[in-house]
Order: C-alpha cells, then structure tokens, then sequence
C-alpha cells in the first residue's frame, strides 16, 4: 500500500477517549447501563462477571481487613479510585488513609491509597498487563493480586513511571505485612480451602 495512503488510514482511525466527568455525566443520565464497567486510560472497559469463588475471597479478604485495620485506616470495596482525568478504576479492594468525612465530598485519590487489593481469576492477565501499568504510573505504593490460578499472592512495590520494580510471591503459611500499617497475617488467612 503506498505510504500516503496509509498515513490517510492513519489519521483517519482515532479513537474518541472520555475523561471522568463525561463518564459520570453519561451514568447519571442513564446511558451507561452495563454493570461492571470502569473507565481506563479513557476508555469504558467491561470487566468480566464477578463469579463465586472471586466473590467469596472479596467478602473474606474484607472480614479480615476490617478484624486489623479498624481504627487505623478505611477499607475501600469496588469503589472508585480517582488516578487521573482519564482513568477512575474501582479495585476490588483498596485501604485509604482514614479521613472524618469517610470521602463523602470526592472519590479517593492516588495519593489517599495505602494499599490496593485485586483479586484475580479470569482477569489474571488483565491485572497484570493493564491495571499494575495504571497505579505504578499513578505511584500507588502497593498493590497486590490474589491470584486464584495459582493460589498465591503477587506484591508489586516500588513504582516507577509504568511499572513496579519489585514483585515477591508468598504461598499460603508465609507471612505478608501491611508495613505502613505495621500488621502481619498468614497469606494463607486471604484464601478459601475446601477444608473451610
């Protein structure tokens, strides 16, 4: 295909990107009727149905969360985080600086989140290639994925522009720390066995 031809198709494919307050006046006048969606680098992205097993660790992760933080910081669940004027995603779960007001006037921002909580299944791939590159660009100091293929927990820390320096993987029985916070628990206290 000749050059100027193909600089025409070029120039000619754009994709049209939302910023956040389109996307929150599009949900307030009822054009957004998916569940499940969240808005990514500009783009409205559905997320995968929420099956059981994922389900159940989000309701078993929190009960522990709230057990050590009460008092100490908020535990946020699917709720949005403000990271840029692109880019609001709502992490399974997210522990934010405590504030009185409980961010009733605005959603939480980067710079209010401790640590962010995704667990993965289906989205496995998905945490890793799209949402890490998304909160290390944002500088969110933590994050970690439960991840339910393998049962193990993925700690991504240090971020640098688009990425996280450092991963370290626990196994059930080894101790993970919320270090900010100064508490311990067993990894194995974040998933569900049959046993249970």
């Amino acid at each position: 295909m000749p050059k100027r031809i193909r600089n025409t198709m070029q120039a000619a494919v754009k994709k049209r990107l939302f910023n956040r307050e389109e996307y929150h006046l599009m949900g307030e006048m009822g054009i957004l009727k998916e569940k499940h969606i969240e808005l990514i680098n500009g783009e409205i992205v559905n997320m995968s149905p929420i099956g059981s097993k994922h389900s159940s660790h989000v309701k078993k992760i929190t009960a522990l969360l709230y057990r050590y933080l009460i008092n100490k910081a908020i535990v946020s669940v699917q709720d949005p985080i403000v990271i840029s004027k692109y880019s609001e995603p709502e992490p399974d779960l997210a522990i934010l600086k405590p504030r009185k007001d409980f961010y009733s006037e605005i959603h939480p921002t980067a710079s209010d989140v401790i640590l962010i909580i995704e667990v993965a299944q289906s989205s496995l791939d998905y945490d890793r290639e799209v949402k890490l590159s998304l909160y290390a660009s944002a500088a969110i100091p933590e994050v970690w994925i439960v991840n339910l293929q393998d049962y193990v927990l993925e700690i991504y820390s240090q971020p640098k522009e688009n990425a996280y320096s450092k991963k370290v993987v626990k196994k059930p029985g080894d101790e993970v720390h919320i270090n900010p916070l100064d508490i311990s628990f067993n990894t194995s206290d974040l998933f569900i066995t049959e046993v249970e």
